[in-house]
């Protein structure tokens, strides 16, 4: 069976798109993935691993009000960060996660394995909140396959 980053390479060349990351909780899991393809360069101009506020507000142009209002675990944030990646490295698609893989670090009603995810394509956003906590490893590897099935459907329409 063919591989999902192989199949995202496949369509991006079919389409002429190019891909970007944006990713807190994945730590650069997904660009991993992407770059693993051999002929890659073709389609991946990059990633940002925002780990911390100030890097998604000064990087992705994610604004601090969303995070104030919303939290940084929040699909509203996981949105601008997503639209950022696509400004910021030029592309035409991304993928942003932001979460908490734990196993600390929970908050007021975001339990360890809550992970925002998002893929865009334009104008085109598609959301997915991921929950349930399966270890820090089994989370993190859930979401970079999560936002990778996400984009691959998004290139499907």
């Amino acid at each position: 069976m063919e591989s999902i980053q192989r199949i995202i390479g496949k369509q991006l060349i079919e389409k002429g798109l190019t891909v970007s990351t944006a990713e807190s909780c994945t730590g650069g899991g997904i660009a991993a993935r992407l770059t693993s393809v051999a002929g890659s360069s073709a389609y991946v101009r990059g990633g940002v691993v925002a780990y911390q506020n100030d890097v998604k507000e000064d990087l992705l142009g994610v604004d601090a009000g969303t995070i104030y209002k919303y939290g940084v675990v929040s699909e509203e944030t996981v949105v601008e960060m997503a639209k950022g990646a696509m400004k910021s490295l030029k592309t035409d698609c991304s993928m942003a996660t932001t979460g908490i893989a734990g196993p600390g670090g929970e908050e007021p009603g975001k339990p360890v394995g809550t992970i925002w995810i998002a893929a865009a394509w334009g104008d085109r956003i598609v959301t997915m909140k991921q929950e349930g906590d399966e270890g820090r490893r089994k989370n993190i590897e859930r979401a970079i396959q999560n936002a990778l099935k996400m984009l691959s459907e998004i290139l499907k329409k």
